[in-house]
């Protein structure tokens, strides 16, 4: 068995909670692969062609489970990379919110014990693929990543400038909408209490495999929030030439998204491979959102 440890080093209590781990591992004779949030590539790794040993040389090998030490953030991060290595995540919570990753008030050894004894359920969560078309892509070939992975979502915001992003909506080939407006976020159910809620998208089920589509401040009373099936395709277009075009920004589970030329399209749909959670489940998700959203 080979487990990989990913601490977001700059919280005290993650590295005491490493080095516990590390030992208990040692003792078990189990092969492990610390490594800080900050060695995690971006979200365009998966599709990169690129390998985990690109990531760490350790890496090489199978890799049977992911242990994240921080908040939802580090296992928003780490996602990337178990997903390419096909392994489960058991998050530990060492930050505020902790919707994803478990408690660890009862012990981190207590917990890894648990699922490491097949005695915490696999969350299977859908993730999404964003391809991204920048304007004279049909006649100079793109030379950086056009696709990426998020767990959480995709944010199309307006830019520095400030100006109202002004784009068309499809689904799976049919026109939606025309909008005007701060831009649009596409999220998964997982990220429904992210982003998406707070721009007043709703709170969608873990299990459930397509995507939420949630316009930002836009221009009109007829805007509503779309939750489509696990088979749809969403486009988001800005006209070619346009202020839109020019300035709009993309921030991919709150990652920054930087090209050399204006973005014209969005395309997102559901990943061909699901990134697995284990959760020990203290609660439900319909108690957690209870007490986190409407105490």
């Amino acid at each position: 068995m080979n487990i990989l440890i990913v601490s977001n080093r700059k919280n005290r209590e993650t590295t005491d909670a490493l080095y516990q781990i590390i030992a208990y591992l040692d003792s078990q004779g189990i092969s492990h692969v610390p490594l800080d949030v900050s060695q995690l590539p971006d979200s365009s790794f998966l599709y990169s062609g690129k390998g985990a040993r690109d990531v760490a040389p350790e890496l090489e090998g199978p890799v049977d489970l992911v242990v994240t030490l921080g908040g939802d953030g580090t296992l928003l991060h780490t996602a990337r990379l178990s997903t390419m290595l096909d392994a489960p995540i058991l998050g530990m919570n060492f930050g505020h919110l902790g919707f994803l990753a478990n408690s660890a008030k009862n012990g981190v050894i207590a917990l890894l014990a648990d699922a490491l004894s097949g005695e915490i359920c696999r969350e299977e969560r859908v993730n999404l693929h964003v391809c991204v078309e920048c304007e004279g892509d049909d006649v100079d070939e793109p030379t950086e990543p056009r696709s990426f992975f998020v767990l959480n979502e995709i944010a199309i915001t307006r830019g520095a400038m400030g100006h109202i992003v002004d784009f068309d909506l499809h689904v799976s080939g049919d026109k939606v909408a025309h909008l005007r407006g701060d831009g649009v976020i596409v999220s998964t159910a997982t990220g429904s209490t992210a982003y998406a809620l707070s721009a007043g998208g709703p709170l969608v089920g873990p299990s459930h495999r397509g995507m939420i589509v949630v316009p930002l401040a836009p221009h009109t009373f007829k805007s509503r929030s779309i939750v489509t099936e696990h088979h749809d395709i969403v486009e988001v277009t800005m006209e070619e030439g346009s202020a839109s075009a020019r300035e709009v920004s993309l921030f991919a589970d709150g990652d920054a998204l930087e090209f050399e030329r204006p973005v014209s399209r969005v395309i997102v749909s559901t990943g061909d491979r699901p990134t697995v959670l284990l959760n020990r489940h203290d609660e439900s998700f319909y108690h957690q959102i209870a007490r986190t959203f409407f105490d």
